[in-house]
């Protein structure tokens, strides 16, 4: 089977020995992207501006966000200074690790608003062990694939979407649609990566048009075939199920080119755009700051997600290679699936805009994440 073209992902990075400087810089030495670094303080500092205001400024919610952010960055920079091969090798123990935690949150799991998601753990807190998955979920399907000849073989491949199918069923079932998604969009982006050919992407949307009409029979809450339902047609139930979409996108189109400046935005602080500090906290940004202000920070996940990228093609192994284009796709999802529900193209499925919406796990998450593909850049 002749290599797809795909498969150029993995053959036209530099190998060993081809490097034009062999001394390692003070950043590498640190084992910190300066850039990658300057963008996640940039989006850091533009997050807590937008939270102060979308909050009404409640200055506890704020510090709080601001202390997780403190958190992700010093667990960014220790997850920085750990080999990637150290990673490859605990990848399927943390992935183990991910689905015994989701099969607590099946038999002990606390319940909240019908949803059976988080862990309470006496004097901690309570965890979302989902959240565990969007770091292993990658790591674990490019451990697979890096040890075997690439592009995968069928047997190999249908043993990844084995892997990826485990944790998708089980969070799917929390209920959680659009964490189990995002999961699954980050496992099949490992794959694809991988170099599967065109013919097996091919027959895989074919199989997910025929699943799609029995999954919206029989697989789908009532509640979630109200949101497709509400996406086509939101003025059918204005005052109802159509009244966040309405909301949010009366907010994003009164910001207009420059907005109506920090802290004048009514919708959010008048309390018609619901979770205008979660995950509508794009359209509260939007309408203070304008187009001009969404330009800035669209520029700004482009330059993060480009940047991982390049980390990624410049890496010496399959397995770095894999990983972090696995995480620069994944944050690209989280950043059109947020900025869509709220738009109106997409249906709301309570995803977090990254570094921007108020939640520290989820911030934690994504800088761990960024931790690995530093530490991928840095360790040579």
């Amino acid at each position: 089977m002749s290599p797809s073209s795909q498969y150029k992902f993995l053959r036209q990075a530099p190998r060993d020995g081809l490097s034009t400087s062999m001394q390692p810089t003070r950043w590498q030495r640190l084992h910190i992207d300066p850039w990658l670094c300057l963008f996640l303080i940039l989006n850091a500092a533009l997050g807590l501006t937008v939270l102060y205001s979308a909050s009404a400024q409640d200055t506890m919610l704020v510090t709080r966000q601001a202390i997780s952010f403190a958190i992700g960055f010093t667990v960014m920079i220790a997850m920085a200074q750990i080999p990637p091969k150290v990673y490859q090798a605990f990848a399927p123990y943390f992935y183990a690790f991910g689905v015994l935690c989701l099969l607590a949150v099946m038999l002990i799991g606390e319940v909240r608003m019908g949803a059976r998601r988080w862990i309470d753990i006496p004097g901690f807190g309570s965890v979302q062990p989902s959240e565990f998955m969007k770091i292993g979920m990658p790591l674990m399907i490019a451990w697979f694939l890096a040890l075997r000849p690439l592009p995968p073989s069928l047997k190999n491949v249908a043993i990844s979407l084995l892997l990826i199918g485990i944790p998708f069923v089980m969070i799917a079932k929390q209920p959680d649609l659009g964490t189990s998604l995002l999961i699954l969009a980050s496992g099949m982006f490992v794959l694809f990566l991988s170099g599967l050919s065109w013919k097996m992407i091919g027959a895989a949307l074919a199989g997910l048009g025929l699943i799609i009409p029995p999954a919206w029979m029989f697989l789908l809450h009532d509640y979630q075939r109200q949101r497709v339902l509400t996406l086509l047609n939101p003025e059918a139930d204005a005052l109802g199920t159509g009244w966040n979409i309405i909301q949010s996108k009366t907010a994003i189109g009164s910001g207009g080119w420059s907005g109506k400046g920090f802290l004048d935005g009514t919708q959010a602080h008048l309390h018609f755009l619901p979770e205008g500090h979660t995950d509508f906290v794009i359209a509260a940004y939007s309408e203070e700051f304008g187009l001009i202000g969404i330009i800035i920070l669209i520029t700004l996940y482009f330059c993060m997600i480009v940047r991982t990228f390049q980390i990624s093609l410049q890496s010496f192994h399959n397995f770095g290679r894999l990983v972090a284009g696995a995480f620069g796709l994944s944050f690209f999802v989280y950043v059109f699936v947020n900025a869509g529900m709220v738009s109106g193209i997409l249906p709301v499925v309570g995803v977090p805009l990254p570094f921007m919406s108020y939640g520290g796990t989820a911030i934690i998450t994504l800088m761990a994440t960024f931790g690995i593909v530093m530490s991928i850049h840095t360790h040579r």
